[in-house]
């Protein structure tokens, strides 16, 4: 009998989601789903990333933006990939400047300096992803944000379709309190500089998210608009990394800086007492 291959891939696609949703909720990291899913079948992953959220949102989650990772030629390089992806943002990742994170909800976090923005007006019809200049005008705010990234593969062991079938390797993020209105701001010139403990670790500046982040946030909306989910009034939308990314360790207070939006940072908590340990991360290049 000819295997039905319709069937095989959905099987695949379920085996890799409740192998992500096993890492996350033991918080002991995974082999990577590449195995189930293939190494370059972006379709699948995509397919495991929306089943992780479809049971997410039956749980009571609520979703309240996207996401744009691999945006940083830095951070593509770091990863070993080279074209960006999206996640998407549940309102339980939010943090506000200054706030403790618990340590002990990640598994191998790395930081990440961006620009967000939020969205005044739907992006739901080709004219209005035309160009970059078309986006621009939805932007209603701009904000400050530091982006922790996460895994559920043991040791960031992923290829592409790892990273987006685990929701573009989210954890939580954290936003500046100050908004600022686009008029003016050029976030193509903004400059980025990230500190860990006071110590210099990551400086980029606009230009180092896919050129400019007005740019990703175009990608964003086509990608969207083309898959039938278009961007909404409201939308958060992390538009991706400014610089390389760096490891975060319990205890650690990680201090963005990124002009002229603003400073924030995101403080980390030590891990309470009984918790497993986390995978081993390779340490991020500079």
């Amino acid at each position: 009998m000819t295997e039905d291959v319709t069937t095989t891939r959905t099987d695949a696609v379920l085996a890799a989601a409740d192998r992500l949703e096993r890492a996350s909720g033991s918080r002991v990291a995974c082999e990577p789903v590449a195995d189930l899913i293939g190494p370059s079948d972006i379709a699948a992953a995509y397919a495991v990333q929306q089943v992780v959220t479809e049971r997410r949102l039956a749980a009571g989650a609520r979703l309240v933006g996207r996401k744009i990772g691999l945006t940083s030629a830095a951070v593509q390089r770091q990863i070993g990939v080279d074209r960006p992806d999206f996640g998407v943002l549940f309102q339980d990742m939010h943090y506000d400047d200054g706030q403790t994170i618990p340590f002990d909800r990640l598994l191998q976090p790395k930081a990440e300096g961006e620009i967000a923005f939020r969205l005044g007006r739907d992006l739901d019809d080709p004219a209005l992803v035309s160009g970059p200049d078309a986006v621009r005008t939805a932007i209603e705010e701009t904000l400050p944000a530091i982006e922790i990234v996460d895994s559920r593969i043991a040791s960031w062991r992923i290829g592409i379709t790892d990273t987006v079938a685990d929701n573009a390797s989210s954890g939580v993020y954290v936003l500046g309190a100050n908004p600022t209105p686009p008029a003016g701001f050029r976030p193509v010139d903004a400059t980025m500089t990230m500190r860990r403990n006071g110590t210099v670790v990551s400086e980029g500046t606009g230009r180092d998210c896919l050129g400019d982040p007005v740019e990703a946030l175009l990608w964003l909306a086509r990608t969207a608009l083309e898959i039938g989910s278009p961007l909404r009034a409201g939308d958060l939308v992390l538009s991706g990394a400014l610089g390389p990314m760096v490891d975060v360790h319990p205890g650690d207070v990680i201090e963005v800086a990124i002009e002229p939006l603003g400073t924030l940072t995101a403080r980390f908590s030590a891990p309470s007492a009984g918790a497993a340990e986390n995978p081993t991360s390779k340490e991020s290049a500079r």
